[in-house]
């Protein structure tokens, strides 16, 4: 058994702390504020972010942070464009070569940096892994089986498959830490294309196209980073993309469809309590691909949709417009 803190009580931490709790593990729950930690308390159950369902036993939340600083390992679920702040503040607190685990998929917007690159500069004496791959919230905190990969350094990887091995949530390693944020950052892109062409009625071939020639767009910006696009096939790209593009189930996904059927980006976003990292990547990943001469027009049509309000018709004909090209690129 393992000491397990999560960091970040939305429905993706929570329904982590679930797992590893209904594992065995001890588990911690950090929440920011101290009225939710106290209402899952009571209630038990996050009815906020992952209503009807009982939490384990096993599982204890609190709002201060020193409760979970004796964990073997903390798995940090802050959002990607919230990480850098957070991490400043525990990264003081931490044991040298304490296993961190950055649980969110982005690139951070201010300084187009993937998050093991945050994490390494707020938090240096931490063993750093990355969990990112095809999992909705609510699937993992029923125990309903999936798969995810873990990526870290080649040396510490059995460390932290041993802690973090469950029965419903397999781990699939690698040390192309590069590839698998890249792939976890841009589905979410992807996915907010793939709501739009359901929204606008295009049929499935279209969604079968964006996701075929976003996961291309994924391939070149992860080797212009240094990364292998060995790594997309496994659950982190192809898995990913899979899952996220399909899905109203997905907020990226959902927020396309609803953008598509007549909603603005604030009222929809105005309507959530969780975060849609997808807007947030798309401006990071437009930047990111600009600046090292990497073509990626779908990425790049829905930053101008979501940040340069083109409309969505006039982003259709862009993408329809686009010059034949070979299959490799």
């Amino acid at each position: 058994m393992s000491r397990i803190a999560v960091l970040g009580a939305g429905a993706w931490g929570t329904a982590l702390a679930q797992c590893y709790a209904a594992a065995g593990h001890d588990v911690t729950l950090w929440a920011r504020h101290d009225d939710l930690a106290q209402k899952i308390k009571t209630e038990g159950c996050n009815s906020d972010y992952l209503p009807s369902i009982e939490l384990h036993p096993n599982l204890d939340v609190t709002s201060d942070i020193t409760d979970c600083l004796a964990a073997d390992v903390i798995l940090n679920v802050i959002p990607a464009q919230y990480l850098r702040d957070n991490l400043r503040w525990v990264g003081p607190m931490l044991r040298d070569e304490q296993p961190l685990v950055i649980c969110a998929k982005g690139i951070e917007v201010s300084t187009h940096k993937l998050l093991s690159d945050v994490a390494a500069e707020e938090c240096p004496k931490a063993n750093i892994a990355i969990l990112t791959g095809p999992n909705f919230a609510k699937d993992i905190a029923r125990g309903q089986p999936s798969a995810s990969t873990l990526a870290s350094h080649t040396a510490t990887g059995k460390i932290f498959q041993e802690h973090l091995t469950a029965r419903n949530l397999r781990l699939y390693s690698t040390d192309d830490m590069v590839g698998a944020q890249v792939g976890g950052a841009i589905k979410n892109v992807i996915a907010i294309a793939c709501g739009i062409s359901q929204g606008m009625e295009l049929g499935e071939s279209a969604r079968a196209a964006l996701v075929t020639r976003g996961l291309a767009e994924i391939a070149r910006l992860t080797t212009s980073l240094g990364g292998e696009r060995e790594t997309l096939m496994g659950q982190c790209g192809v898995g990913d993309l899979i899952l996220t593009c399909s899905s109203t189930t997905s907020r990226n996904f959902s927020l396309g469809y609803e953008l598509a059927k007549g909603k603005t980006l604030d009222e929809i976003l105005a309507s959530r309590n969780s975060v849609t990292e997808g807007v947030a990547t798309s401006k990071a990943a437009h930047e990111l691909a600009k600046n090292r001469h990497v073509d990626m027009p779908v990425t790049t049509t829905i930053y101008k949709c979501l940040h340069e309000q083109m409309p969505l018709d006039k982003a259709l004909g862009e993408l329809l417009d686009r010059p034949a090209r070979h299959e490799k690129e």
